[in-house]
């Protein structure tokens, strides 16, 4: 068993046993940290990817995304999956094309959304056209790729849960491996979702949550997006802000164990 087929085994393996939270690193040094702190799976978040190219979510291309896909695959020995946001592109190929692309520089998993930059959420069918696309090139190659398929409705404004409910049981029928819907808020709306499909259900953290609660909803797993990220960032501006109104350094006697960290 080489490398990438090992993460495959093992992240596979996640989804069977306790939930577990999937943190969201934004660069290969958050990466590293997370691994040290005992996480034992990666997920790559696009906003907080773009914004270290200085853009918004949405905005990075799919070169530059297995580029940074390539780079937390080598940073750490835990499985990863990769935030594929909708493919890049509107059609069932490209889908395809991006889950073998993060795929040949070492993801063991990919998501897929139902949503286009340009504002639109896909009509159904095309949605689901979408993600059996990509569960094939999936199954095409030599380990077991996670899919996660995402119906994006309630983090876009559009809080339909039937309809949620009715995307995600298609992903399901489609071929997905994990299902996603982020934005939800509510024990019941996670419940409502995990009790309407059979495979393990992804789960976005929001403050108002504990992880005891998603999990006691029937969530396996839940992960963090971006936020990380904005903590990192929110932290950086405090400093910053008080360095720039009122001369304080304080801020800057933060020390951290780099060397146990990144050893």
């Amino acid at each position: 068993m080489n490398r990438q087929e090992r993460k495959a085994a093992e992240f596979r393996a996640l989804h069977t046993g306790k939930a577990f939270v999937i943190p969201n690193p934004w660069d290969a040094g958050s990466a590293r940290v997370l691994a040290a702190l005992g996480f034992k799976a990666l997920a790559t978040t696009s906003s907080g990817f773009a914004f270290t190219l200085g853009r918004l979510d949405g905005q990075a291309t799919l070169d530059e995304v297995v580029e940074h896909a390539a780079a937390l695959d080598q940073a750490t020995d835990l499985p990863l999956s990769v935030d594929l946001e909708n493919g890049y592109g509107p059609d069932p190929e490209s889908a395809a094309l991006a889950i073998l692309r993060v795929a040949e520089v070492g993801a063991v998993g990919g998501s897929i959304e139902d949503y286009d930059p340009t504002g639109r959420i896909y009509e159904l069918r095309h949605a689901a056209e979408r993600i059996a696309a990509a569960a094939e090139a999936a199954r095409r190659l030599e380990f077991p790729f996670t899919l996660t398929a995402r119906a994006e409705n309630h983090i876009r404004g559009h809080p339909d849960l039937a309809d949620t409910i009715g995307r995600l049981q298609a992903f399901e029928a489609a071929g997905a491996d994990v299902l996603y819907a982020p934005g939800l808020r509510t024990v019941d709306e996670i419940r409502a979702v995990c009790v309407a499909v059979s495979k393990p259900v992804n789960v976005l953290a929001v403050a108002g949550l504990a992880f005891a609660d998603v999990v006691g909803a029937g969530a396996r797993r839940v992960s963090v997006g971006g936020s990380l990220t904005w903590v990192a960032v929110r932290a950086m501006v405090d400093a910053a802000e008080a360095i720039r109104d009122a001369g304080d350094f304080s801020a800057l006697k933060a020390r951290l164990p780099l060397d146990e960290w990144l050893a």
